[in-house]
């Protein structure tokens, strides 16, 4: 499997361009998993449901399968940051792409997600002068990078590019999980 990661800030535009650069690979035959790193308390289960009370029971993991879907829920006793090279584990070996949204800090070949920063808001540095695993910049301000790079460089809304240059580079993000022990 290939592995990459889209970093960037909250409201960057992560999940617009990684939901058009599924629907870009996925046009090419290719099959696609998505990581999805959510800072906040969140639920994919209803109260009520079957697997939702097992959970309340006190069930460390619950496995919900159909002849359509599966769903892995598991409750950390502690709170866990989790760790992107474990959850890779957890997925199926049988895709072709991995596309991680978060995990701005990990040691994973990335691309960079920046948005213009709009009156009022934070400044927010830029991840690729300091991280040599970002590898190319999705924005809406390549005229106003805040420092030249060699790096490829996408219009936040050309998912069609990034995923042309994902599957062109594909060597590249090819996922080795020893090297990440």
């Amino acid at each position: 499997m290939k592995v990459v990661v889209f970093a960037g800030y909250s409201g960057a535009g992560k999940t617009t361009l990684v939901e058009r650069v599924i629907a870009e690979l996925r046009g090419q035959c290719q099959r696609v998993s998505v990581i999805k790193h959510a800072h906040h308390k969140f639920d994919i289960d209803h109260p009520g449901k079957d697997s939702w009370r097992h959970r309340q029971a006190g069930a460390f993991e619950v496995v919900v399968a159909s002849d359509r879907r599966m769903a892995l829920m598991r409750e950390f006793e502690q709170p866990t940051e989790p760790d992107v090279h474990h959850l890779l584990a957890e997925l199926w070996d049988g895709v072709d792409w991995v596309l991680v949204e978060g995990f701005k800090h990990c040691d994973l070949h990335k691309v960079e997600v920046m948005r213009r920063i709009e009156p009022g808001q934070e400044p927010r540095p830029a991840l690729y002068p300091l991280d040599d695993h970002v590898c190319a910049i999705a924005t809406d301000t390549a005229d106003n990078l805040p420092q030249p790079t060699g790096l490829p460089v996408f219009d936040l809304d050309d998912a069609a590019g990034v995923a042309q240059w994902l599957l062109q580079s594909g060597e590249r993000f090819v996922y080795h999980p020893e090297h990440h022990v």
